[in-house]
């Protein structure tokens, strides 16, 4: 295969070089003439761990070259690859004059060429980005169209300054979005030799995936140095206590509350996070993670009340009251929260849970509810056939798999709100259906 690469800053001279080496015969493009000179003499256009051997093997065995001149590179290869820069405008945006610029170039050259050419950008964009902005400039410009006449994929990178070459070699998943499943073989052939799971979703997963990781790296690296200010200030080194952290990887360290759906609650959760912001005041630290974690949860909550009332009916069922499946803990459940909302708003509301009995509540948890729903027992009904048959806007509250099972039992002239994605699957729900957050 060969394949033009535009854009030789790190993430485009380590893509080329890697490739090259692998054995592909790729011509580096950039408007650098230093960049250019540079690879076609052998050395690296970056400073990075091991690339320098890299790019100097690969140019010797003459799959490494590289131009100024698009149109001659597209005209002599098979794939181009765009990994030209994205930086921030002064208000945040992406600056796309480099992407835009570089695909108008190859919107030119595809249109003289006979063949099938692929477009693949590797360059990280907002969601929307390829399909809204790219794509219409590739046609435009070309006179051809995406999918029918040229291959148009996005696949993001995930490498990082300092060890890029590793990452490349070891990537966790190749992902491409495309818009015609064809054309992820060719990136299949460019990546497939890698050991990693190979993944092809529409494009704007795929855009929105590359933000989603860097952003969590972000909120991680804030959440180590928010535990660090507070550990210092009260006197406990936080290295040994993050080091501990870290070997939980059935919860802290794994796919464990990375679903969406709707907010936390519980007898731990809220609480814990109030008590350690309060202790972290009386020592003058502030944890804006921390807090912004509370503030962001009682949005959640918030947006399931939204829900609820743009359904427009004022008899509402919620299956599930207790804040998970499996319990009958009511303690701060946001369940309770939103029954609080609706009641006070005029709602007439009918509950299931299995699991809660006015009988068997007791403790904390019994004078919780008795303080909060005081006049629960007229709510609660015994079935959830009699939940849905006396409601027009049912509520899915939580994971309890018996209400997966009766989802498709719900006549079409209802509303399901599912707050927890109770089925993934909604082939055979005739109710209208409303999720929060898909």
């Amino acid at each position: 295969m060969r394949i033009s690469l535009f854009g030789l800053g790190y993430v485009g001279a380590v893509t080329a070089a890697c490739l090259a080496d692998r054995g592909y015969r790729v011509i580096g493009v950039d408007v650098s003439r230093d960049k250019v000179e540079s690879l076609k003499a052998g050395r690296s256009p970056i400073v990075e761990e091991e690339i320098g051997d890299i790019v100097s093997r690969a140019a010797t065995a003459g799959n490494l070259s590289a131009l100024t001149d698009a149109n001659q590179a597209i005209e002599s290869t098979d794939v181009s690859l765009v990994c030209v820069g994205t930086p921030s405008k002064a208000n945040g945006d992406l600056d796309l004059q480099y992407v835009t610029r570089v695909c108008e170039e190859i919107g030119v050259a595809i249109g003289r060429k006979s063949s099938r050419h692929t477009v693949i950008i590797r360059s990280t964009v907002l969601p929307g980005t390829t399909q809204s902005v790219i794509q219409p400039i590739l046609e435009k410009v070309s006179g051809k169209k995406a999918g029918r006449d040229f291959g148009l994929c996005f696949n993001p990178e995930f490498l990082r300054e300092g060890s890029s070459v590793r990452d490349f070699y070891a990537p966790p998943f190749t992902i491409v979005g495309v818009i015609d499943p064809l054309d992820a073989e060719v990136v299949r052939e460019i990546y497939g030799w890698l050991d990693c799971e190979f993944v092809v979703c529409d494009i704007p997963t795929a855009e929105m995936l590359k933000y989603i990781n860097n952003s969590y790296h972000g909120i991680k690296v804030a959440f180590a140095n928010e535990v660090g200010r507070l550990c210092g200030a009260l006197g406990i080194d936080s290295h040994p206590v993050m080091d501990i952290f870290c070997k939980d990887t059935k919860q802290n360290l794994s796919a464990y509350y990375l679903k969406p759906g709707y907010a936390f609650g519980g007898s731990c959760l809220p609480k814990d996070l109030r008590a350690i912001l309060y202790k972290a005041k009386t020592v003058d630290v502030s944890l804006d993670t921390f807090q912004a974690a509370l503030d962001s949860n009682r949005k959640q909550m918030d947006l399931g009340l939204k829900l609820v009332v743009a359904a427009g009916s004022k008899k509402v069922g919620l299956l599930g009251l207790s804040f998970k499946a499996g319990t009958d803990d009511l303690r701060e459940s946001p369940l309770v929260f939103l029954t609080e909302q609706l009641l006070g708003r005029g709602y007439k509301l009918k509950i299931f849970d299995s699991n809660v009995s006015l009988s068997k509540l007791v403790g904390a948890n019994k004078a919780y509810i008795e303080k909060e729903i005081p006049h629960i027992g007229d709510l609660l009904c015994d079935s959830m056939e009699q939940v849905i048959q006396e409601s027009d806007t049912i509520i899915i509250g939580n994971p309890d798999k018996r209400f997966g099972e009766i989802l498709p039992s719900i006549p079409a002239n209802k509303t399901v709100i599912d707050l927890v994605r109770i089925a993934p699957d909604r082939s055979g729900v005739s109710a209208k259906y409303v999720g929060i957050g898909w």
